[in-house]
This record gives C-alpha cells, structure tokens and sequence, in this order.
C-alpha cells in the first residue's frame, strides 16, 4: 500500500511457459493463457495488478534476443515511476538464465519476481496460481528489497547461482551457494546479437563439439565439463585452438553443487585447461555461466575482467 491508502501498483510479465500452458486435443502442453488469464488464478489481493504481455514460449525455446526482448520489458516497467515492483512469469526450463540476465542488465532498485509453474494450469497438481500468489506478496514486501529473486514452491531466492535440479516437483529451485554476486555494476548492452554456445562433455570427449561452435561464429564458448571442471586432452587442444582464435572459452561442470577448482592435471583437467586459456567458473553452472559471459561480451569487457567475474570469491551472505 502506498502512504496515501493507494493499492500499490505491480506490473505482471507473461511470457509463456508451463504456468501458462493447458493439454490440448494432442495430449501436449502448450503456452495458451495470457496475463488476464493467469491473474484469474489469484485470490483477493490488496494490490492492482497491471498485465503485459510480452511471449507466449516455452523456456527451452527462448533465444537471447528473446531473453533480451524479456529483459527490456522489465526495463519500461522500472522506469515507471508508479510501479513498486515487477513479477515476470517464465517457463522453468531457462528461468535462471533470464533472471540473471535482467538482474546482470539493470541491477533493479524495485523488486522484480520471477516465477512459474512444474505443472500445467490443467494438471491436477497444478501449482501455478499458488507460485503467482507467493511473487506478488514477495513483490509487495519491503523486507524483499531491490533486485531479481524467484518465488517459487515455497522458497525466496536471489538470482545469482540459481539452478532447476528436479524436473517433476513442485519445489524446483537450488542455489549452488550462498553467495553474492561478484558483478554488482550494470551491464546494459544487449546480448541478442552474440553467439555463445555450451559445449557438453562425456568421459572420452573430443574437440569436435567445439571446433563446431568455432565454425558456427560462437563468440563464447562455455564448457559443461565434469567433475570439478575436468575433461580430456583433445579437449584441451580445441580450448587452445579456440584462444587463439580470439574466442573466451569459460569451464562450468555438469555436478550441480559445490564449488569447482582447477586442481587436475593428467592432460585434460582443470589446469590443463586454464593453462590452455580457460577461465574456470568457480560457482556458475553452464546456463548462468553462458548469460553471464554474453553479458560480459556484449559490454565488451576485458578478458582479465571476466575472469574476476567468474573465478573471484565475493562475501558469504
């Protein structure tokens, strides 16, 4: 509420997703409410709720320039002066890589909520409505500060390190740690022009994968390796190749928790391949580690600054 007895005004981002998602004739799931539709679900709340709509997607099918187009939505509703905060619906299966995205662009003086949905608005367990009410009470909190958090199954939690780990519950976010970002400034440029790729690996693994992404035009490369960031020597060799090309190659791991070292060697380990030219993600996983690099790319920061980004320790919070 504001100090004039007002009802405090939110903006409502839909983008599609499963929360805006119903069963059709097929069987198949697809995004077919809007924002009026979703807005339906919500009890009584002492709050007026403005809707936009800005996608109907799947996440899985989101584009930077998509991700872009999300996060410059975010952007004409902060600027609005008589908006208190913003809640973004989103599909879960790129969630964290927007969110991070619109906090790395805009670092927000308003609160803005994302949130979504594991099950469609016609599934009998569907979840949708409650995680739409828990963003808009977190978004009218004061206690919820200024930046990109996630209201979702139950839990509150800020954009940096965020993580899907369970494709069939309703509670379906993880942080790797609790920690804070170690990118506090805005980086405003957008990302949608700049190819950046992330390479999978296996035991055994080859450079094929990424040689490809050269060929492709990747501009970065982030490499989902395993264990704490570890791979092979035909793999260290493309890293190389990929240097010397001018391209920033970044080693996130395929573990989902714990924080990663280049400690092996052996030929194809972490400090194989930071001596290779890789800078090792010390915490980002492959989704939020490709955001984050395309955001550093895109602002045309130095290599030794995206370094920083990705391998320095911030504060415990």
């Amino acid at each position: 509420m504001t100090g004039t007895g007002q009802k405090s005004l939110l903006a409502v981002l839909a983008t599609g997703g499963t929360i805006a998602s119903s069963r059709g004739a097929d069987g198949a799931a697809r995004p077919r409410l809007g924002a009026g539709d979703l807005l339906a679900l919500l009890p009584p709340m002492a709050v007026e709720l403005r809707p936009r709509e800005v996608l109907a997607k799947d996440s899985a099918s989101l584009t930077l320039s998509d991700m872009q187009r999300i996060s410059d939505a975010v952007a004409a509703e902060l600027a609005d002066p008589r908006i208190a905060g913003i809640v973004a619906l989103h599909g879960t299966d790129a969630m964290e890589e927007t969110a991070l995205l619109v906090q790395l662009q805009h670092a927000p003086r308003k609160p803005v909520v994302f949130t979504g949905a594991q099950f469609a608005s016609d599934h009998p367990r569907s979840d949708g409505g409650r995680n739409l009410a828990d963003a808009v009470r977190a978004a009218l909190r004061p206690a919820a500060g200024p930046g990109v958090t996630l209201a979702f199954g139950g839990r509150m939690f800020p954009a940096w390190g965020l993580y899907k780990f369970t494709s069939d519950a309703p509670d379906a976010f993880r942080r790797v740690a609790e920690e804070g970002a170690t990118v506090t400034r805005p980086l405003p440029a957008p990302v949608g022009g700049f190819r950046v790729d992330i390479v999978a690996t296996h035991p055994g693994s080859d450079g094929l994968h990424l040689e490809a992404s050269l060929a492709a035009g990747a501009r970065g490369i982030v490499i989902s390796a395993l264990g704490s960031g570890n791979a092979t020597a035909e793999l260290v060799a493309a890293i190389a190749r990929a240097k010397a090309q001018g391209v920033v190659v970044v080693v996130s791991s395929r573990v989902p928790e714990g924080l990663l070292s280049p400690i092996y060697g052996g030929g194809g380990g972490g400090h194989d391949m930071r001596r290779a030219g890789a800078i090792h993600a010390r915490l980002l996983r492959p989704g939020q580690a490709r955001i984050l690099l395309a955001a550093m790319l895109a602002n045309r920061c130095t290599e030794t600054e995206i370094a920083q980004a990705f391998e320095s320790a911030p504060q415990t919070v």
